[in-house]
């Protein structure tokens, strides 16, 4: 009997323990969450308005830096590690990038976007867009339409810049390769 009282006293205070295990883990994940939730909401509507209208600006100033040449602008707009994936499936860093341009290899008359779209992602914002260009690259004539994908982050400065680009070309049902 005092054996069976033993064994009886030994498993309430497992259970015990694991009550109590299981509401601080509760409580810890409900803290948890309650610190993440505004990470997971994203940013508030005032914060994501002027967030949207800067990506706006830079696409802006994007496009007009690639129709001027503007190397000068260009590099501020591109981080260090930038990478684009052009058309024709090459790689291209933001040195090669900014080379082309000054060198003339590429170039743009004109350059039109639409669709614009933007969807942020904590300090990751990403543009997908339409483009209609006439111009020139490396790889010869780019004249045509595209859909593009542009990443930015912004940087420990608090500024955003592009750190991905990439393009493919819009092609009719019946064009082509």
């Amino acid at each position: 009997m005092k054996s069976a009282a033993i064994f009886n006293s030994s498993n309430l205070i497992r259970r015990r323990r694991f009550h109590s295990l299981a509401i601080v883990s509760l409580f810890g994940a409900l803290a948890l969450a309650l610190c993440a939730a505004p990470f997971c909401a994203g940013l508030p509507k005032s914060a994501k308005q002027e967030s949207r209208h800067e990506i706006d600006q830079l696409e802006d100033a994007w496009q007009n830096a690639m129709l001027k040449a503007d190397i000068a602008a260009l590099d501020s707009l591109l981080a260090d590690d930038y990478m684009a994936i052009t058309p024709n499936g090459t790689l291209q860093s933001k040195e090669q990038t900014l080379a082309n341009m000054r060198s003339g290899a590429t170039y743009f008359t004109s350059l039109q976007t639409s669709d614009r779209k933007v969807r942020f992602y904590g300090s990751t914002a990403l543009v997908t867009s339409r483009a209609d260009v006439t111009g020139t690259t490396p790889g010869g004539d780019a004249s045509g339409s595209y859909r593009y994908t542009r990443v930015y982050v912004k940087d420990d400065q608090g500024e955003w810049k592009i750190v991905s680009f990439e393009a493919s070309k819009i092609r009719e049902p019946a064009e082509k390769k």
